[in-house]
């Protein structure tokens, strides 16, 4: 087994192959390292929304922007993740309908609407697409582009993809330490120690021990988010249906995914029935029909949340073999593509967009150990 990489990516979720698949791309001899199976921890339990505009309000957020770049990119990554690795990354047209039931609501939504990609729908009009959807909706913003993609086979896909450019994936792979040697990186794991040039922590929640043994004072915060999966022969939606952060997402097979729940600071990853039932509340007040379905499944996921909801993305401030991607808090798949170009171009020393980069810094507001 190899044991000398440029880089080495730490973490097989999305984020991390994502990353793995644009360096190898490059010819960058890279290596990602995931302590369990790639893409089973929060890559798993999303639902998969690709929500630039439905994410945001706002219109001096630098969020839009960087999210649009990202899910402008899927459409390209769908052809060549289907050539490379032979995965349909099962990417769904319909966008979302982001439901409206009070005047107020919509006052919010101005700058959303604003967009060129998006319209008003009024609630005769959303139910002409959408007959079943709850009577008392104002009406709704209908937005095309806010598609949805099946997290697991993305992640599989640019897994598959780097491998098949060069890439090396181990699983099953347990980091334990990080230092430096020389101008190199020596990664311990529980498979052995890896020499590299830089090093990517990539981790999800879990890179918060990184960022404590690399001197740096920030801690990412656990998010747990529950879902519930439902199906019926004649209830059948054609767009996703979005209100306050909560979603049912209808996937290529009829099933709808029905999510998330918000619990701070909870590190258990199983769900519980207070969870799922108030999943279902609100999945009444969309989709009032939900109640004659059938449970498939149900599951949960931890997302990590950063101090002000914004990924680390990019070097650390006194370390320029160590980077990190980590903290997408609600938008790890969106984010994914865009983020696995911004790593490329800072380990290649190409250009990173200025707003962007202080953005994303990893020293915003913090203060070394």
């Amino acid at each position: 087994m190899k044991n000398k990489f440029d880089v080495v990516v730490i973490g097989g979720g999305i984020i991390g192959c994502s990353i793995a698949y644009y360096l190898a791309k490059e010819q960058i001899n890279v290596a990602v390292l995931e302590s369990g199976q790639i893409g089973n921890k929060a890559t798993g339990a999303a639902a998969g929304m690709l929500g630039a505009h439905s994410e945001i309000d706002d219109e001096h957020d630098i969020f839009y922007p960087f999210a649009r770049s990202s899910q402008l990119e899927y459409l390209k990554l769908q052809e060549e993740i289907r050539e490379l690795s032979g995965i349909d990354i099962q990417l769904k047209k319909g966008g979302i309908f982001k439901l409206v039931y009070t005047m107020f609501e919509k006052h919010l939504l101005r700058y959303t609407l604003s967009l060129p990609t998006v319209e008003w729908y009024d609630e005769q009009d959303v139910r002409k697409y959408e007959p079943a959807i709850a009577s008392n909706i104002l009406g709704a913003a209908y937005i095309k582009d806010d598609v949805h993609v099946l997290p697991v086979s993305v992640c599989r896909g640019f897994s598959k993809s780097a491998q098949s450019l060069g890439a090396s994936i181990l699983e099953y792979t347990h980091v334990l330490d990080i230092h430096q040697k020389g101008s190199t990186y020596v990664t311990k794991t529980t498979a052995g120690n890896f020499e590299s040039q830089y090093v990517v922590v990539a981790n999800g929640v879990w890179s918060s021990s990184f960022f404590t043994q690399l001197s740096l004072r920030h801690q990412l915060v656990p998010v747990k988010g529950e879902c519930l999966s439902v199906s019926h022969e004649s209830i059948m939606l054609k767009h996703t249906l979005f209100h306050d952060h909560s979603y049912i997402v209808p996937r290529n097979d009829g099933r709808l995914v029905i999510g998330a729940t918000m619990v701070e600071n909870d590190w258990t990853e199983k769900a519980t029935l207070a969870g799922i039932e108030s999943l279902i509340e609100k999945a009444k007040t969309m989709l009032p029909s939900v109640t004659e379905m059938k449970i498939e499944s149900f599951w949960s996921g931890l997302r990590p949340q950063t101090f002000d909801q914004r990924p680390f993305i990019g070097p650390h401030p006194e370390q320029e073999g160590i980077l990190f991607a980590a903290g997408h808090f609600r938008n790890g798949i969106l984010l994914a593509p865009a983020t696995g170009q911004m790593i490329r171009d800072y380990i290649l020393k190409k250009e990173v967009k200025k707003e962007w980069a202080e953005a994303f810094r990893i020293d915003r507001n913090m203060v070394p150990v």
